[in-house]
């Protein structure tokens, strides 16, 4: 079965973002995919920074995108743009590291006038790292995820129908690219 890195690049662990990162994972975890997350903001923040490529955490996290079928982006939207430490974690990627691989951007911002931002801010970069299968993704408003008091969340109808939408369009397009690799001949990439 296809494997998922979902790259969470919110510096707030209790952000909202969790909401929708969590909601996806439960699908595609009860569909049988592998699925592991990486928490920019528990990267060791030096070896992010200085990008130490000695260090364990940094290294066991970027083999887990280069090892991935399909790779998650998730952040949330600040002036316009998805967080510096969301693009400290994919400078460090390799120069292809997005390259046939699926990816699905998952975001969340204060208004729906930072819609765009994934369009022009994120889209070049997956592009200059080698993505060229990037699904529509969902971009969420803040207030269609609401923190409950035991520390889950709770999610908008409506976010809840863009999400599955998504997670099942990323789980189809992940089959066929399985489908595909168990088509070729031995020893063609």
């Amino acid at each position: 079965m296809s494997r998922i890195a979902v790259i969470a690049g919110s510096p707030n662990p209790g952000s909202r973002l969790n909401g929708i990162i969590g909601y996806v994972e439960n699908k595609w975890s009860a569909a049988g995919f592998g699925i592991e997350t990486i928490r920019a903001a528990e990267l060791p923040a030096q070896a992010l920074l200085q990008a130490d490529f000695k260090d364990a955490a940094l290294l066991r996290a970027i083999a887990a995108v280069e090892q991935a079928d399909g790779v998650v982006i998730a952040g949330p939207v600040y002036k316009a743009s998805y967080s510096g430490l969301l693009k400290a974690f994919l400078d460090l990627l390799p120069q292809t590291g997005l390259q046939g691989k699926i990816t699905l951007p998952l975001f969340i911002g204060g208004t729906i006038a930072h819609l765009l931002s994934v369009e022009y801010a994120l889209k070049p970069v997956i592009s200059a790292l080698g993505g060229r299968h990037v699904l529509g993704g969902v971009y969420a408003v803040d207030q269609w995820v609401e923190k409950r008091e035991n520390g889950g969340f709770s999610l908008s109808e409506e976010l809840q129908t863009r999400l599955e939408r998504a997670a099942d369009e990323f789980a189809e397009e992940l089959r066929w690219l399985e489908f595909r690799k168990r088509q070729q001949p031995a020893g063609v990439s």
